[in-house]
Order: structure tokens, then C-alpha cells, then sequence
């Protein structure tokens, strides 16, 4: 039997180009309970992401949680992240948690969440910060660590009004009450919601979807995409001139279009 101090919280899965990270401690609901478990999830990402045959990358949760955040016990004994002076708990913060933002905001690869249940705290932030969400009907979002007097120590303050507006974001944050699935549709929160059962083939079907599209030019539109939120229009065409020139170039580009040239050539008429 593992060790379940030392075994890998995530485990890593693949199907062609597509790689699943899965957090793998549902006895504990797969709650971040330490530093190496937040490193852990930021060195997969960082490592998927590093992959040039890695089209793209699904998070999910195993058992009924998606990540049900951090661990309470220990914050009220003082130990892990609450161990030490303000100094030590900030140096600790940025060298452990914020690496998983971290990773996820600067990853070119698309990403997905699959959320399977419970998402609260950490785990609402950390399928914040994927670049598409899909919910179980089990889903529960919460943004909840004004329950526990302290506030999100992993930037899904910065992610969170960006995906459902600054009013929304202020609501979920203040009350920290739970939001169910089809709630989580209608203020933009997730793309979709699906059958329990249904979500990893949905989730995966997405994947191969995107998957089937050169890599390289899916990387560009994300970065095209996320850099846009941070860029004036001037900036943002500066960046769109560099990257589709290098696109223009490349071998996957020549091979799309020829594909889709023999395409039309064997539809012929009936296209006109």
C-alpha cells in the first residue's frame, strides 16, 4: 500500500496529444494539506507544458471531489501554511502556492478543468485559472475563505472577476455561498454542464477536438488570447504581425493548407 504522505498527490494519464493530470487523494477530497503538493501540480503543468507533442492538458479530481481546498486542521494548529511569523508564511506562500497560477497563467497549452464535485477554496481557484472549465452536475463552487477569516492565497482574486465580472466576483467572494452547477453556467463561471458520468469522455472529446489542430498555432491563438487582456490594440497587433508571420512559415501551417486544398478539390462543384 502507498504511503499516502509520501505517494503522488497527481497522477498523469495520456491519450495521443492529450495529457490528464488528476489529483489522486480522494480519501482526503484532494485538499492541498502541503508545500510539496502545490509543487508537485506546478512541475506536472510545467513539464506538460514543456512538451512539444502535448497538445492539450485536462485537470480533474478523483472520487467525488475536484479539490476541496486547503486543510482546515492544520490552519488551526498552526502548522504548514499558518506555521511561522508573517514573514515565513509570505516567503512560504510565494515559493509554493502561487506556483500553481503561476504555472497555469504562463502555460501555452490549452487547458481544461473538469470539475467532478466539490471545488472550493484553492480548488475553486485552480479551475479558475484553467482556460476552460466543464462541470458534473455534482459540481459545487466556492469561494470561501472569508469563511475562514483569511483571503485567496493563490490569485483567484485576480482570475475570478475576469470570468464573471467584478459585481459577481465581490458576491461569491463576500458571502463565500455555495454556487451548483447549472448556477456556475449562468454567470459564465463554467462553459457547460454534463451527466456525472459523461464528464471525463466530454472533457477528453474537447481535448482531441483542439488536439487535432496544429500545436504550435494553438499555443499562438491562447497567447494571442491571454496577452490581449493586458495589451492595447496597438500592442496586440505588433504581437498578431510576429506570431502569424512565424505561422506562415512553418511546416504544419503548409501542410493544413494543402490538406485543405485537396479538400476542396475533391468536393468541386458542389461547393459553388
Amino acid at each position: 500500500m502507498n504511503d499516502p504522505v509520501s505517494s503522488p498527490f497527481v497522477r498523469v494519464g495520456r491519450e495521443g496529444g492529450v495529457v490528464t493530470l488528476t489529483l489522486s487523494r480522494p480519501d482526503a477530497l484532494n485538499r492541498f494539506t502541503t508545500g510539496d503538493q502545490f509543487l508537485e501540480l506546478a512541475s506536472r503543468i510545467r513539464e506538460v507544458n514543456a512538451d512539444p507533442t502535448a497538445h492539450a492538458l485536462v485537470i480533474t479530481g478523483e472520487g467525488r471531489a475536484f479539490c476541496a481546498g486547503g486543510d482546515i486542521r492544520k490552519m488551526a494548529a498552526r502548522e504548514e501554511f499558518s506555521a511561522g511569523s508573517v514573514a515565513d508564511i509570505q516567503q512560504r506562500y510565494r515559493q509554493t502556492v502561487h506556483q500553481v497560477p503561476l504555472a497555469l497563467a504562463e502555460a501555452d497549452i490549452p487547458t481544461i478543468a473538469a470539475v467532478n464535485g466539490a471545488a472550493y477554496g484553492a480548488g475553486c481557484d485552480l479551475a479558475c485559472f484553467c482556460d476552460i472549465r466543464l462541470a458534473a452536475r455534482s459540481a459545487t463552487f466556492t469561494v470561501s475563505f472569508a469563511q475562514l477569516g483569511i483571503v485567496s492565497g493563490d490569485g483567484g482574486s485576480w482570475m475570478l472577476p475576469r470570468l464573471v465580472g467584478r459585481s459577481k466576483a465581490m458576491e461569491l467572494t463576500f458571502t463565500a455561498d455555495p454556487v451548483d452547477a447549472e448556477a456556475a453556467l449562468r454567470i459564465g463561471l463554467v462553459s457547460s454542464v454534463v451527466d456525472d458520468e459523461a464528464l471525463l469522455p466530454q472533457a477528453h472529446g474537447l481535448a482531441q477536438r483542439i488536439a487535432r489542430h496544429p500545436a504550435q498555432a494553438m499555443r499562438m491563438n491562447k497567447r494571442l488570447l491571454r496577452d490581449s487582456e493586458q495589451m492595447n490594440l496597438s500592442g496586440h497587433l505588433d504581437l498578431v504581425a510576429a506570431l502569424q508571420a512565424i505561422a506562415h512559415v512553418s511546416p504544419e501551417h503548409l501542410a493544413a493548407v494543402e490538406a485543405a486544398v485537396a479538400g476542396l478539390q475533391r468536393r468541386g462543384p458542389r461547393l459553388r
